[in-house]
């Protein structure tokens, strides 16, 4: 009987920690979901270099998509404090539509708000990064950035041919001509070729459009300049793709002339990388009850 007393005591303890645990974890989860890390009002007052950085791959959903570069930037701009706004890049580019929001966006605060942006290049600054940068005042990079790559590509696979020695029949019903498009599995027409082609080159076009206006006189074009080739920081500034070299300290010191450095930058947090987790688990156990219906798409 005392053995059971005890099983039942121990039972009830271990019942209350896992409640208070699971209740510890969703009061963290919502404090960190609500808490941005931005700077605190004692730095917004004092006159500072607002620094946003632009890292990695720019793409919908990684921590240098349009939204969170666009938030950092609005928080920076309106902040009294803030004496100018520097967009500390390294990235090899991605996404033409969310680079195009952010670069229409810094253009429209940099008008509104009456304040410099300066685009600092660490590693790299190309295709897409470069397309942000190029709505910036002044570039700077180091002798050894790699800097341009202004071109638009699309890759992919085609497999018809390793189907055919396998003995490996493809099997594709659409409803529209043109709606398996691009599919590996399928041979591609000379129409759908030059649809893709004649797609590119009008994104091209707006990217060289967009440099041509942030840059203005201070390029130096050359037959090679929009090929989609890349150039070092010290071949950029000569070509008018950077305007001098220099770091972020560098820019703070002397350009700004406002040397502390407060960082704006939204990055997706832990609980909001658990919080996307747990709503795919949901999502799938979704998918895997309806995997039974037939699907159109």
């Amino acid at each position: 009987m005392f053995a059971t007393l005890a099983e039942q005591r121990a039972t009830r303890r271990w019942r209350t920690f896992t409640r208070l645990a699971w209740l510890t974890f969703f009061a963290f989860l919502v404090w960190t979901l609500l808490y941005r890390g931005g700077p605190s009002s004692a730095d917004k007052s004092l006159p500072h270099t607002a620094v946003i950085e632009i890292k990695g791959e720019i793409a919908d959903g990684a921590d240098a998509s349009a939204e969170f570069v666009v938030a950092a930037m609005r928080a920076a701009f309106e902040d009294v404090g803030a004496q100018a706004v520097v967009l500390l890049i390294n990235s090899p580019g991605g996404s033409p539509v969310q680079a195009g929001i952010i670069n229409d966006e810094v253009v429209r605060l940099r008008a509104k708000h009456k304040k410099p942006v300066y685009a600092v290049v660490e590693e790299s600054c190309a295709s897409a990064a470069y397309y942000i940068a190029a709505g910036a005042d002044r570039i700077f990079v180091d002798k050894a950035s790699i800097v341009g790559s202004i071109g638009v590509l699309m890759d992919g696979f085609g497999f018809t041919g390793l189907l055919d020695k396998l003995g490996v029949e493809r099997r594709l019903l659409t409803a529209g001509e043109n709606k398996g498009f691009l599919d590996p599995f399928s041979p591609q027409t000379e129409q759908q070729r030059t649809y893709a082609q004649t797609m590119l080159n009008q994104i091209h076009r707006q990217f060289i459009d967009v440099v041509k206006a942030g840059r203005g006189k201070r390029l130096k074009e050359t037959p090679e300049l929009f090929s989609g080739l890349f150039w070092t920081g010290q071949q950029a500034v000569e070509l008018g793709l950077a305007d001098q070299l220099g770091n972020l300290d560098f820019v703070a010191r002397e350009i700004v002339k406002a040397e502390e450095l407060v960082d704006y930058t939204r990055r997706e947090n832990v609980a909001e990388k658990l919080a996307k987790r747990f709503g795919a688990a949901m999502g799938e156990g979704a998918v895997r009850a309806l995997k039974s219906v037939p699907s159109l798409r």
